[in-house]
């Protein structure tokens, strides 16, 4: 048996397996199985467990605010140009800061970074409960907290996509990216919900205070990650990209990131599908989003919609858990996305929040599904002391359009609305994946 089952002598079943009569019980075979994951796969390992726990609670955290600003500068009148004007500012720092965040995920370490970045936001979310609290939602107050926010986040994304492989041996990234991601969304399912009930009943305030709180949390598991756990596991994963190294220790130099991007054809399309499909996603969900459901579905109903997608999205990390069983993983993924870029058209023209809910969900499968291919094929492929810089570049290319596309969406939304931008936002997604599915680098990278 597999999965940490023992059976001795064909009668006595260890492991959590319950027996009865001489037959082992549904219940007892299913927590034998359990039991055996925890044990063998990325669950056990001590760091992973920390990061998993620290992501969720900020997940639920970062919900919350997601509900709360877009309220807060909504419910004051301020409208969606001033809404997209505070994301712009928090886009632009975001942007600027990834390439760095990269740089320093490589020379220091993820944990380090994304512990620092995590403390800051902790601190900023925290003054600006205080400032909803007293009704100040003017744009000369919000967009330089907007604009730290930004900056920490841009520092901590590329860690956070970099660090799984100093936890994790390769064999074991795709169930962990699966994991790490399925344990956000459960926070992703409780975020929306709590936030929109927060937002609803007490107004802006609780909602970024719980926000601030969930930073603390993330800073304090990322903590207790030691130095000493994650060395050997990354010293491993240097190993199994470089096995000619010099065996004192003298490694060649890292290549550098335009020799890799030149070198790459799959990572060039990555980089251009990811730049023309959030430039046309980030006002899509970030203000259009909003703005639809502020007028027809409340905020509760606005939780609601994150919700389904988070549900969404859990269901398919957890199918990418599996990618192996896909001959060609990054043709899966992209198939995923053209799926994702219907349901993306459909959302304000399925008769209301049930709808629109539904959309939400079959969005949050596609988008989870094929984001965890896409980043454990790099996580695979890239050379080891060149990740953090690789998924920086990702990521620049995924929110490097975001201040863009926030600013303009606040005008274009308040002449047109917010229904249209959802089939132009699907059309451009498809019209992309569709392309990029077209090439034989695509439909060939990390095939078995």
């Amino acid at each position: 048996m597999t999965g940490g089952e023992q059976v001795t002598g064909g009668e006595q079943v260890t492991g959590g397996e319950q027996v009865t009569g001489g037959e082992i019980t549904w219940s007892g075979r299913f927590a034998g199985r359990m039991a055996g994951i925890v044990r063998n796969g990325p669950f056990g390992v001590v760091s992973f467990r920390l990061l998993s726990v620290g992501q969720l609670g900020s997940t639920v955290g970062d919900y919350c605010y997601a509900v709360a600003l877009p309220w807060l500068i909504l419910s004051a009148h301020g409208g969606t140009l001033l809404l997209g004007t505070v994301l712009a500012c928090y886009g632009v720092p975001r942007t600027v800061l990834i390439p760095l965040g990269g740089i320093l995920a490589d020379k220091l370490s993820p944990r380090t970074v994304m512990l620092t970045a995590d403390v800051v936001r902790c601190a900023l979310v925290a003054v600006l409960a205080v400032l909803a609290a007293r009704q100040i939602d003017s744009l000369v107050v919000l967009a330089p907290i907007a604009a730290l926010l930004g900056a920490g986040e841009g520092a901590f994304l590329p860690a956070s996509a970099s660090i799984m492989p100093s936890l994790l041996p390769a064999e074991q990234l795709a169930a962990g990216n699966s994991i790490s991601v399925a344990m956000v969304q459960v926070g992703s399912l409780a975020g929306p919900v709590l936030g929109g009930l927060l937002v609803a009943t007490a107004g802006s305030a609780p909602a970024f205070a719980v926000d601030a709180v969930s930073f603390a949390v993330s800073a304090v598991a990322l903590g207790l990650i030691s130095a000493r756990q994650q060395e050997p596991a990354a010293q491993q994963a240097a190993a199994a990209k470089a096995p000619d190294s010099d065996p004192a220790g003298e490694q060649e130099p890292a290549p550098g990131l335009w020799q890799i991007l030149r070198q790459s054809v799959f990572l060039r399309l990555l980089l251009a599908v990811a730049v023309v499909a959030n430039f046309s996603l980030s006002g899509t969900f970030e203000v259009a989003m909003p703005a639809l459901a502020h007028a027809s579905y409340g905020a509760t109903g606005y939780g609601v919609l994150l919700a389904c997608f988070a549900v969404g999205v859990l269901g398919g990390t957890l199918g990418a858990a599996r990618m192996n069983a896909f001959s060609k993983p990054a043709a899966a993924a992209y198939a995923a996305f053209a799926i994702q870029a219907v349901a993306i058209s459909l959302i304000p023209f399925l008769g209301g929040l049930p709808g629109a809910a539904a959309a939400m969900a079959v969005t949050g499968v596609c988008n989870g599904f094929g984001n965890i291919v896409m980043f454990t094929l790099l996580q695979q492929w890239a050379p080891a002391r060149s990740l953090g810089r690789i998924m920086s570049l990702v990521m620049l290319a995924g929110f490097g359009t975001f201040p863009i596309s926030v600013a303009l969406a606040g005008v274009l939304v308040r002449h047109l609305h917010a229904a249209p931008f959802f089939p132009i936002a699907g059309i451009t997604l498809g019209v992309v994946a569709l392309i990029a599915l077209s090439r034989p680098e695509t439909r060939t990278f990390g095939a078995s």
